[in-house]
C-alpha cells in the first residue's frame, strides 16, 4: 500500500523517486524507487554496480522478466503494471498522443471534441499556474533585496519596459544601481533621465547639444556621489525596433513615472479597476524626446505616451503578479479581484495564440491567452498529456 509517493527525481543521477514510503506485506519500507520497462533494465543500465540503487525498496515495471537482487541478497519487490492496466487503453493514448511526433501539440486533431466547459475551467487553473510561476523570480528578487517590494516592482517595471528586445538590458540597468538612489534622485526629473541614460552608456555622444551635455555632466556627479559603475549592464538594441520602442523613449518614460509617483507600490497594491491603473501609467516624456528618438536627429513633434496597449503589458507581466505574490504573503486571497482586472484585457497576440485559436479553441481575453501560453510550454511541449485536462478528457472519452 502506498504511504507517500516521493519526490520525483528530475535532474540528479540515481532512482527516480526519493523519500517514498510503502507498506508491503504488512511492513512500512521508506526508501527509493526505481520505474523501468522490464525488470531486466536494471541490469542494463548497470544499477547493480551502482550504490546510489541499494535503498530501492519498490520496481516499479511493465514487464518483470527478472527477479532483482539487493547487495545483501534478498530480493527487491517488483510491481508489473501489465496486471493492472487495460491495455485497450494504451492503444488509446497512442492513438491521440503518440501517433503523429510532428504535431503542433500532441492532441490538436482531437482537440476541437473538448467540451467548451472543460477548457474554461482549465484556462482558470491554467492562469493561476502561471501566476505561481511567475513568482518564483518575484521572492527570489524580495530574497535579494530584503523583501523591499518597492525594490521588486522597478527592476520587474524596468525589464517590462524593454520589452522582449531590451527586456534584458533595462533589468541589467536595474540591477546595477540601488534602487534607493531612485529615491533620491526621484523630485528632479533631469537627475533621474541622467542616472538611467547614464547607466545605459547611450551618453557622451559629442553632440553639442544642450539636454546631452547637461545629462552627461549630472550623470558624472552621481557617479562621483553613489560610486556608480555601468559595467554589468549589457548594450541596448534599437535594431529592429520601431520608434516608439527605441530604449531612450522608454528610459525617459520610466523616469518620468518615478518622477510622477516615487511610492509606486503602494498605488499598485491599492488600485483595482483599469481606469485607475491607465491614470497611473498616463506618462509621456521629457521635453526633448517630444521631438527626438535619438540623441543625434530631430524629428516631427509628438507627443509620446505609454499607450493603453503597453499598460495591458505591464500589468499582464508586473502588476498582477505582484499584486498576487504580495496578497498571499499577507495571508489574503485576491483572485476575483485579479480575474476581473485580467478579464477587461484583450488576448495578447503571438504565435501561440493563433495556433490555438485556429484549432478551435476560444482566446478571447488576456486570462485564456496566458492560460494558452502555460498549457503550450507547460504540457504540450513537454508531453504531460496525462497531467492536462484536456488529455485526460479526451483519453477517458474513447
Amino acid at each position: 500500500m502506498l504511504q507517500r509517493t516521493g519526490d520525483h527525481n528530475q535532474s540528479n543521477s540515481g532512482p527516480d523517486f526519493f523519500n517514498a514510503q510503502l507498506t508491503i506485506d504488512n511492513q512500512i519500507w521508506a526508501g527509493t524507487v526505481e520505474i523501468h520497462k522490464k525488470s531486466s533494465d536494471w541490469y542494463v543500465h548497470h544499477h547493480e554496480k551502482d550504490s546510489a540503487y541499494d535503498n530501492v525498496i519498490l520496481h516499479v515495471v511493465w514487464e518483470d522478466d527478472i527477479e532483482i537482487f539487493r547487495n545483501d541478497n534478498s530480493i527487491i519487490p517488483s510491481l508489473q503494471l501489465a496486471d493492472y492496466v487495460d491495455t485497450t487503453l494504451l492503444v488509446q493514448y497512442e492513438n491521440v498522443f503518440q501517433k503523429d511526433t510532428e504535431k503542433w501539440i500532441p492532441c490538436e486533431e482531437s482537440l476541437s471534441e473538448v467540451s467548451k466547459f472543460i477548457v474554461s475551467n482549465w484556462q482558470e487553473r491554467l492562469y493561476l499556474e502561471r501566476l505561481e510561476q511567475k513568482s518564483v523570480l518575484i521572492q527570489k528578487l524580495l530574497k535579494d533585496s530584503s523583501n523591499d517590494w518597492e525594490t521588486v516592482l522597478f527592476k520587474l517595471l524596468s525589464k517590462n519596459f524593454g520589452l522582449k528586445v531590451n527586456g534584458d538590458a533595462f533589468f541589467s540597468l536595474a540591477n546595477s544601481f540601488d534602487f534607493s538612489i531612485v529615491r533620491k534622485c526621484s523630485s528632479d526629473l533631469d537627475m533621474l533621465e541622467a542616472l538611467f541614460f547614464g547607466q545605459a552608456n547611450l551618453l557622451g555622444n559629442d553632440l553639442n547639444d544642450p539636454y546631452d551635455q547637461k545629462l552627461e555632466k549630472t550623470y558624472h556627479f552621481l557617479q562621483h556621489k553613489f560610486q556608480l559603475t555601468n559595467q554589468g549592464v549589457l548594450p541596448f538594441q534599437f535594431f529592429r525596433l520601431r520608434p516608439p520602442n527605441f530604449p531612450t523613449i522608454r528610459l525617459s518614460q520610466l523616469a518620468n513615472l518615478y518622477h510622477k509617483n516615487n511610492k509606486l507600490f503602494s498605488e499598485v497594491i491599492k488600485r483595482n479597476t483599469l481606469d485607475e491603473f491607465y491614470d497611473l501609467f498616463s506618462v509621456e516624456t521629457s521635453d526633448f524626446w517630444k521631438t527626438h528618438y535619438t540623441f543625434a536627429k530631430i524629428s516631427v513633434p509628438k507627443k509620446k505616451i505609454l499607450t493603453k496597449a503597453f499598460v495591458h503589458l505591464l500589468l499582464i507581466n508586473t502588476v498582477i503578479p505582484l499584486k498576487f505574490l504580495y496578497s498571499k504573503s499577507i495571508g489574503k486571497s485576491n483572485e476575483e479581484e485579479i480575474f476581473k482586472i485580467m478579464s477587461q484585457l484583450p488576448a495578447e497576440k503571438n504565435a501561440i495564440i493563433d495556433r490555438f485559436s485556429n484549432l478551435g479553441i476560444s482566446v478571447e481575453d488576456a486570462i485564456h491567452s496566458q492560460s494558452m501560453i502555460q498549457l503550450k510550454s507547460g504540457y504540450c511541449e513537454q508531453k504531460k498529456c496525462l497531467k492536462c485536462a484536456i488529455g485526460n478528457y479526451l483519453l477517458n472519452k474513447l
